[in-house]
């Protein structure tokens, strides 16, 4: 029997206070769900989506920090969006925000002395202001023409003084405007895709267009061929499989490395191709994901798949192509 080692004081005491900051975190963010019951949220959403131009995200410090993050989501699903230093907006940055714009400006306490230029701003030009903010009372709040209310319960902090609680709390809210705007829009896979082309999140969501193979490289034949032919097709092309089509150009089956091993025979070079394909093969959309046909292969124990449109063969995918481009 393996008995675990008991943990020493400062591990113990370090387990506690995370245990704190997660119930003090976790408290916050329930209290979130009230502050958000009073039509803001709506309201709030509803002026970001009729919005001509884009969203102006401010805010200072850690403030501001969240604020970069709520920006950097919006404008990765679809809300054209970018972040404003509000110091730097005091010095000619106050150009980048138009009249058609909409800015949510952060301040847990709303009393940012760094906000006021662009409050001024917007109240100058009629720019429509969504204030974050646990204060009402505050500047922040009576500038904004929509309040998104901070709960007031203190930090996770022990000195009640580093911002803990207050900026989870502001993360969590700008994941609702993301998320919110992104379920208004109809945001989807595929939007998500252009707008993350690199990286793991690029791979995983590439195209089947991205990834086949076109043209000379399909290994492709009518559908009567010899087997003969059907054999130095396969080879040539080096895919592992031969593609059929009718007269009309439409795809009617497949022959794989699979097939040739398991009715190999003497005679097969006198077969006709029609006789030993696989007829009406599993195919997939240039569209679809590739992430998609990767699955598909692996629910079928294929390695090859046909893609068509309108039933005729426009490409082919390997599954080396889509593991050697980080599908999986």
């Amino acid at each position: 029997m393996i008995t675990m080692p008991e943990k020493t004081n400062t591990e113990q005491t370090d387990l506690a206070s995370a245990i704190r900051t997660i119930d003090s975190e976790t408290d916050t963010i329930n209290k979130l769900k009230e502050t958000l019951s009073d039509g803001s949220l709506t309201r709030a959403l509803d002026t970001m989506q009729k919005s001509k131009g884009r969203i102006i995200v401010t805010g200072m410090g850690k403030s501001g920090h969240i604020g970069k993050k709520i920006a950097a989501s919006l404008a990765s699903t679809g809300t054209p969006s970018f972040f404003v230093h509000p110091a730097e907006a005091s010095h000619g940055d106050l150009g980048m925000i138009t009249e058609d714009d909409v800015v949510i400006a952060i301040s847990n306490s709303g009393e940012s002395k760094e906000l006021i230029d662009i409050l001024n701003y917007c109240k100058r030009f009629g720019i429509t202001l969504i204030s974050i903010t646990k204060n009402p009372e505050s500047s922040l709040g009576k500038a904004g023409d929509i309040i998104l209310r901070l709960p007031n319960n203190g930090e996770a902090c022990p000195l009640g003084l580093a911002p803990t609680s207050s900026t989870t709390a502001t993360l969590v809210l700008g994941d609702i405007l993301t998320i919110g705007m992104i379920e208004r829009n109809g945001f989807s896979k595929s939007d998500f895709n252009d707008r993350h082309p690199g990286g793991k999140l690029g791979s995983i969501l590439q195209r089947v267009s991205d990834l086949m193979h076109t043209g000379e490289e399909m290994p492709l034949l009518e559908e009567h061929t010899n087997m003969q032919s059907a054999l130095l097709e396969m080879t040539s092309k080096r895919l592992g499989c031969v593609g059929f089509v009718n007269k009309n150009g439409e795809l009617t089956g497949i022959l794989t490395d699979g097939d040739l091993r398991r009715c190999l025979s003497p005679k097969i070079l006198d077969e006709q191709a029609f006789n030993l394909m696989t007829k009406n093969p599993k195919t997939i959309s240039k569209d679809a994901l590739a992430s998609e046909a990767l699955k598909i292969m692996h629910d079928k124990k294929i390695t090859n798949l046909f893609v068509v449109e309108n039933q005729k063969p426009v490409g082919v995918i390997h599954i080396h192509d889509l593991l050697n481009n980080g599908v999986a």
